[in-house]
């Protein structure tokens, strides 16, 4: 069931409501999935029209976090429907500019490169910057793309190492090797976070993984199709499908949320395509890196005494239904004490563009968060996406907060270069 047809089980119970962050924050109807349910039963029943500034308000406003989708008792599925209305909208009304500019620069590997190679020369010294205005805050997300230093014992042990290094580890037992993986390195993921990157293919590797290469892969297409701009998104699948036909037999292992849960939709992205069944053959093989990790142990590695606040990303938890890999990943690190907060499962803001574009709303999701996190009080908030990651980061920042932010896999590896496993003095691609 796609599109407005899978709208069709809502039964109107108001169940979603209190799952809905912009609800929540505004109290208004259409501002919650109910509403939004009615409105684009309304479009695609034809009684409103796609220029409707109403609808085109609460759906710029929707977070796309699909977590009304999670508690349904109904099996709605929100995020097709949400897609198809967004892809009729952006037919009939210019996208804004950053949008276009943002969509052109994550598609384009020759803009994107130079640019985000900037990037990361500036960001030692955007922290200092970081704020509640639009500038600032920016600055903060930079900020938040830094790699976690790990604590005293591990920092000197996380610079100088490639992306997949000699490992002196723990022999498996051969019956135990899980097979191939290739990383899927992303767009953000691959400028800004491709120490993240490297410590997912490290740590695959220090588990029995055999590393497999996808050279010519390209950006998800994720922040396209959240936009309406499905027909650039399905271009970018396909280059993706071709792209890893090359390891036909290696579970696709993504460090990013977002890009997950769009990769597991290639199937139904490119349902009348040429490429049909190759695509659906391609989102079977995807997993979070969290997932192959926990099937895989993980393997335990050295101490790392630190106090974690574990925050879900929507497209992981809700989009993917993957809630207990994460947390497998940071309880396999000895010394690593998982400390809940009451926001932990809500949207933090993010939603990709969302907190260029809705700015208002956006921060007031995002300071339920901070609240829940000053409360908890970690030495490190954990997700596995970057937009949230970069999120949080500026907004911890812009609270007087000075708590990193980093990935699962980050305390993984850091646990495991304490033990020894990795070989040093390597020049590194992941820092």
């Amino acid at each position: 069931m796609t599109g407005f047809a899978a709208l069709d089980p809502c039964v109107h119970c108001g169940f979603c409501l209190q799952s809905c962050p912009t609800y929540v924050a505004t109290g208004d109807e259409a501002d919650g999935p109910r509403g939004r349910i009615i409105l684009m039963q309304q479009l695609g029943r034809g009684r409103l029209a796609a220029t409707d500034p109403t609808l085109q308000y609460h759906l710029d406003r929707c977070l796309g976090c699909r977590a009304c989708a999670t508690v349904c008792p109904s099996g709605v599925r929100y995020g097709p429907a949400l897609e198809e209305a967004r892809e009729r909208i952006a037919a009939i009304r210019p996208l804004e500019a950053l949008t276009r500019l943002t969509l052109s620069v994550v598609a384009s590997p020759a803009i994107r490169g130079p640019l985000l190679a900037l990037a990361r020369l500036l960001r030692p010294v955007a922290g200092p910057l970081a704020g509640w205005s639009r500038m600032r805050f920016g600055v903060g997300m930079l900020a938040g793309t830094i790699p976690w230093s790990g604590t005293d014992r591990s920092a000197d042990l996380r610079v100088d190492r490639s992306m997949d290094p000699p490992i002196n580890r723990p022999t498996r037992d051969a019956r135990r090797r899980p097979g191939p993986a290739v990383v899927f390195l992303g767009c953000i993921q691959r400028e800004l976070f491709r120490h993240v990157n490297a410590a997912a293919t490290r740590t695959l590797a220090a588990n029995g993984y055999a590393i497999a290469r996808a050279p010519d892969q390209a950006c998800c297409g994720a922040l396209h199709a959240h936009a309406g701009r499905l027909h650039e998104a399905r271009a970018l699948a396909r280059r993706n499908v071709q792209a890893f036909a090359a390891c036909p037999d290696a579970r696709i292992a993504v460090t990013a949320a977002g890009c997950g849960a769009m990769l597991r939709e290639y199937g139904a992205l490119l349902a009348d395509d040429p490429l049909a069944s190759e695509a659906k053959a391609f989102a079977a093989r995807v997993r979070d890196v969290t997932e192959l990790l926990a099937d895989a142990g993980p393997l335990p590695g050295a101490e790392i005494p630190v106090t974690v606040a574990y925050d879900a990303p929507c497209h992981l938890l809700h989009a993917q239904g993957v809630a207990e890999a994460p947390l497998a990943v940071l309880r396999a690190v000895p010394g690593v004490r998982v400390t809940p907060h009451a926001e932990a499962d809500a949207c933090c803001g993010s939603a990709g563009l969302y907190s260029l574009l809705q700015r208002d709303l956006s921060f007031a999701v995002l300071r339920r968060k901070l609240d829940a996190l000053r409360a908890a009080d970690p030495a490190v908030v954990v997700t596995g996406n970057p937009g949230c990651a970069m999120h949080l980061a500026a907004g911890l920042r812009a609270a007087g907060l000075d708590t990193p932010v980093a990935h699962p896999v980050e305390l993984l590896d850091a646990s495991y270069a304490a033990a020894g496993w990795y070989a040093r003095g390597i020049d590194s691609q992941g820092t």
